[in-house]
Parts: structure tokens; sequence; C-alpha cells
């Protein structure tokens, strides 16, 4: 269902945007009316035709509405209704990017949350809707990009970096390749200024955050594979679990599935908000 997805071409935008993507669901479209979005510590900006629905299963609680929306970072895996026809075009931020832009008055960033949001009180140089926006993603994505370049250029240049933000986007370049309690050492700074740095601008955890992208990564990897092909026992080790009864709780808690359900449905949509793949 994926269209496209491109990266932004301005350095000081792309500095807090990691990519934009057209996402749209035909009458005749074959796929999965309830999918999951797994859990993401990036905030997305959904635009959307003013009318059309939305809905969002919190586990607990569920959020409707219409029209454009933000997707906030989110702890939990969500449930999409895609039964209907839909098109979003959105636009992905880098993990944190809000504290910098200034996009919002709340003091501690916002998480697990749906918010409906005005294109025309965000852009001040919106001279589209967003029918406009979208039918232009649909015909032209070159064109589309450099719109919403345009449009987050000012934002881009009114940001504000300070030791906070620049103690974690250091922290994220090199939160994969190593343990948690060594970054403090990697990045000359004590463990709990790290901790307490990077919980103000992103308003999780690292070991938080961590497990969020080996989510992603390990659903991608496994989207990539026949059932046939997958090893459960290689899968614990090839990301870090001590055994595969780990991996078992690990998967429950994150998804609400076990492997061996998980690879028979397949019903996780894989970051199907900004991401490369969706069922």
């Amino acid at each position: 269902m994926i269209h496209w997805l491109r990266p932004s071409k301005i350095p000081e935008v792309a500095k807090y945007i990691e990519c934009y993507w057209l996402i749209e669901k035909h009458p005749d479209a074959k796929s999965i009316d309830y999918p999951k979005l797994n859990p993401d510590p990036s905030a997305h900006l959904i635009i959307s035709p003013t009318k059309q629905t939305y809905h969002y299963d919190m586990n607990p609680g569920a959020v409707n509405g219409k029209g454009s929306h933000w997707l906030f970072p989110h702890h939990q895996t969500l449930q999409l209704d895609h039964s209907k026809p839909f098109v979003h075009l959105g636009v992905k931020f880098h993990i944190g990017a809000f504290y910098s832009l200034k996009l919002f008055s709340a003091q501690r960033p916002i998480l697990d949350c749906v918010e409906e949001v005005q294109l025309s009180a965000l852009f001040t140089d919106l001279f589209e809707d967003e029918v406009q926006l979208v039918e232009l993603a649909r015909n032209n994505p070159e064109l589309c990009c450099e719109k919403l370049d345009s449009l987050f250029l000012p934002l881009a240049l009114n940001s504000h970096e300070d030791q906070h933000s620049q103690i974690t986007r250091r922290a994220l370049q090199t939160l994969g390749s190593g343990s948690i309690s060594e970054l403090g050492n990697q990045l000359y700074c004590s463990q709990r200024t790290l901790e307490r740095s990077f919980n103000r601008v992103t308003g999780l955890t690292l070991k938080q955050c961590q497990s969020m992208n080996k989510l992603e990564a390990m659903l991608e990897y496994l989207y990539q594979r026949e059932s046939d092909d997958i090893d459960w026992v290689d899968i614990a080790f090839r990301f870090g679990f001590s055994d595969q009864p780990h991996l078992i709780r690990y998967l429950k808690k994150q998804i609400g599935l076990t492997p061996k359900t998980y690879e028979k449905e397949r019903g996780l949509t894989i970051d199907v908000y900004g991401g490369v793949r969706s069922t």
C-alpha cells in the first residue's frame, strides 16, 4: 500500500525529518483490514482529507477523528482501522525532533497520544488544502516533497538546540552499537546526565528506545523471510536475547503475540507510517 517514501533534500530540514511518505488503500485492494502498528519512538504528522475518518485502538481506550492529525511516539502496539479506502500523506520526524522544533507548549514530550491538527495553523505559508497536497503527492512525489520541505524550512531554521538535544542526538547515533551502561563513557558525560537529557528530549528512557528499535529491526528481518526459513533460536541470538524463552516473553509483551502466532498471522504492520513494509 505504500506508494513512495522519500527523504528531505534540505539539510536543515533533514536534521529533524526522517522522511515523507504516501500510503493509500483502493476500494478493490486486498489487505488486512485491522493491521497493527508496532511501538515507535518517532512522531508522525498524518495529512489526510478533512472528512476522512481514522481510528486507533490504543489498548486501553481508542481514538477516533477526522482529517489530519499527530501520531505521537507510543510504547504499545496500536491497532488501525484499514477496513475502508483511505489515503495518508505522512511526515516521519526523527526521534526527539519536537524538543528542538518547539511545536508544542507542553513542558514534557507528548507520548501515547493522537491529536487532530489544522494545517493552516501549523504552516503560515500554506496555500493548498489537504486534498490538494494529497493529489500533489499522488501525481508528482518529487514536487510534493519540495513543497513539504519549503513548509518545514522556517520551523527548522527557528529551532533551538541546547546541550540536552545535542547529547540525545549523539546517544541515538550509538544506541544500537553497544551497551547502554557504556554510553556515558563513550559520550564523555555521566550516565545520569545522559539518561536525564535523553528523557527530557524524547520522553523515553534509553532502554525503551533501544527496545523499540530492536523490535522494528527484528520484525523487518522476519517480514523478509518465509515461515520455513525462520529459526527462532537463531533469531533470539541474532537480536541479543539470551535464549528463545526470553524472546517469546519479549514479543508477547510488546505485540501481544507469541513468535509462532506472529509467524502464521503476519498481521502486524511493519512501521506502516513511514516505514518500508506493510501487510
